[in-house]
């Protein structure tokens, strides 16, 4: 068991990167300008982690992704996102509540009673089709609502583009998220089979969902550079409220 729950740590951890780079892809990258120097101080270091989980990314997660997409029909990884989106919305709620954010707590709230029952535990959005469509939040967003600055831009090894802020809300959406938390029987619990397979069909579905969209920004003369920005511009629109989603999501992580 010792070694199962190592290998989920290690595939989640490398997972991570690709999945925030996937929802980096999402948005178009500005120039920087000079800022770029101001923001990444230690823009060689970053580099080298960079490539190091690119590495990891094409010659583990990708390739899974391409499999997952070649041999599952399309029905079923919509509803293999859904239920995985849905497991977020009551991390989402309480975020919600701590932005002060009531009626989009409510609403998040709604979509997991309804996806969560007649949606058959989230494979089907209905929530959707009554006029509640999806939103994400975590804990770095709300950092952000909070005043804490996105500043200096970091790549984390393993975990790809964050901030000290959002470092420290991914520790926060690691260990306090409601389902997580259930289903270790506490904060601090241990893993077992409920929260590998919810690990292991996160990463693998946002992985899959976002194949092109992270292909076109690779395309750019610095990749690099493109995933800064993008993940600075989507991290700042997020904490606005602006990101305009879907019923299905690439979502992030929880701890196993």
């Amino acid at each position: 068991m010792n070694r199962l729950a190592s290998f989920f740590r290690a595939f989640r951890t490398l997972a991570a990167a690709s999945t925030v780079l996937a929802a980096a892809a999402c948005t178009t990258p500005a120039p920087e300008g000079d800022s770029a120097a101001v923001n990444d101080p230690i823009e060689p270091f970053n580099r080298y982690i960079f490539e190091v989980n690119r590495f990891g990314d094409e010659f583990f997660l990708k390739p899974v992704a391409v499999i997952y997409r070649g041999t599952v029909p399309s029905v079923a990884r919509d509803s293999v996102s859904n239920a995985v989106a849905n497991l977020r919305l009551p991390w989402t709620a309480t975020n919600d509540v701590l932005q002060g954010e009531m009626g989009r707590a409510g609403r998040a709230a709604a979509r997991f009673a309804l996806n969560s029952t007649f949606g058959f535990l989230g494979l089907f959005d209905m929530a959707k089709d009554v006029g509640l469509p999806h939103h994400d939040e975590d804990f770095g967003q709300t950092l952000g609502v909070w005043g804490i600055p996105g500043d200096p831009y970091l790549v984390l090894p393993l975990f790809g583009p964050s901030s000290p802020r959002d470092t420290v809300g991914l520790v926060a959406d690691n260990f306090l998220d409601p389902v997580t938390v259930v289903a270790k029987g506490g904060i601090g619990g241990s893993g077992n089979a409920f929260t590998y397979g919810r690990t292991a069909a996160s990463v693998v579905s946002g992985r899959e969902r976002t194949l092109e969209a992270l292909a076109e920004l690779e395309r750019g003369a610095d990749f690099y550079a493109a995933v800064r920005s993008a993940y600075r511009q989507r991290r700042a629109a997020e904490i606005r409220n602006t990101v305009s989603t879907g019923s299905t999501v690439a979502p992030r992580l929880g701890a196993d």
